[in-house]
């Protein structure tokens, strides 16, 4: 797979695809859906995604808390996997939002990208103030002999899957649920940062991992699987939340405890992904009490994790 992080001056390998639009954020069930039936639809051209980074919505609501399912980097793995040839990362910036939907259709997907056909959602909008609807795409690409394939959502008992649903099921403390729509777990990667070590005083030593621009999900005890830069798998407790009986810090963080293991793993980057949520956040009247209960959450997440 080809990762693209500026839409111009595309080398020609990278023309002629067909491509899918949309933000492709936590590549869920839905969107699998979308590049299948591209894919079906027109087997005969390399398959493609347009996507932005940053996310629309972080240039134009930037006082929103963080929201998204996955970073850039893991996202473009997570398309790889799906088998998407070429990630044209278009940076969507102040210039960019100001790009008529007819400059947006001419100036990037027929001049720089070439596209030989295009699928979206129904609800895809593009464009300065989101002015090109479906509609309007469809009447852009005709003259250049460009078709389009409108994919409906795919719905399960719930409803529609979307990225918004999965979010609210993670910040209500579902994530298990989530992973239903999401074809995986889901997870929160980042690098290993340097803490207080106060885990280690209780005993628990913590991998301490910033949330960065990820979602934050139900604040709470969590049993997790890990996994390490070289592949393993390994098993924990994690902390997300404030640490209100430590300090009441008003930056929340992810704490992992890995079971039976002693390596170092500073500045490593881990996943952790989250199987299911064990209790919510809580202030102790002491340490000891604290440390008391994660004795017992870390045999909760073996219990459950089949350890």
């Amino acid at each position: 797979m080809s990762l693209y992080t500026d839409w111009r001056n595309l080398p020609p390998a990278a023309r002629n695809t067909v491509a899918a639009l949309g933000n492709f954020d936590g590549v869920h069930r839905g969107h699998v859906h979308l590049l299948d039936t591209l894919r079906m639809a027109r087997p005969d051209h390399p398959l493609s995604v347009v996507t932005f980074d940053p996310h629309p919505r972080m240039l134009f609501r930037p006082q929103d808390p963080s929201f998204r399912l996955m970073l850039p980097d893991v996202r473009a793995a997570a398309l790889a996997e799906q088998g998407v040839d070429h990630v044209f990362q278009v940076p969507f910036d102040a210039e960019f939002s100001r790009l008529s939907a007819d400059r947006f259709v001419n100036d990037v997907l027929v001049n720089s990208l070439g596209v030989a056909h295009v699928a979206c959602g129904a609800d895809f909008a593009f464009g300065h103030r989101r002015t090109g609807n479906i509609e309007c795409l469809e009447i852009l690409l005709a003259p250049h002999g460009i078709g389009l394939t409108i994919v409906p959502q795919l719905s399960d008992e719930g409803g529609p899957i979307s990225s918004s649903r999965i979010r609210r099921l993670l910040q209500e403390g579902y994530p298990e649920r989530a992973a239903e729509e999401l074809g995986r777990l889901w997870s929160i990667a980042g690098p290993v940062m340097h803490g207080d070590q106060r885990g280690r005083l209780l005993g628990f030593p913590t991998a301490n991992i910033p949330l960065t621009r990820h979602l934050e999900p139900a604040r709470g005890v969590y049993a997790v699987r890990v996994t390490l830069p070289d592949g393993r798998i390994v098993p924990g407790v994690a902390n997300i939340g404030r640490r209100p009986t430590i300090n009441d810090g008003r930056e929340s963080r992810l704490e992992v405890h890995l079971f039976d293991f002693n390596e170092d793993l500073y500045d490593q980057t881990l996943s952790v992904a989250l199987i299911a949520l064990l209790r919510e956040e809580k202030k102790f009247s002491s340490l000891e009490e604290l440390k008391a209960q994660i004795a017992a959450d870390a045999a909760q997440a073996r219990s459950i994790l089949g350890i």
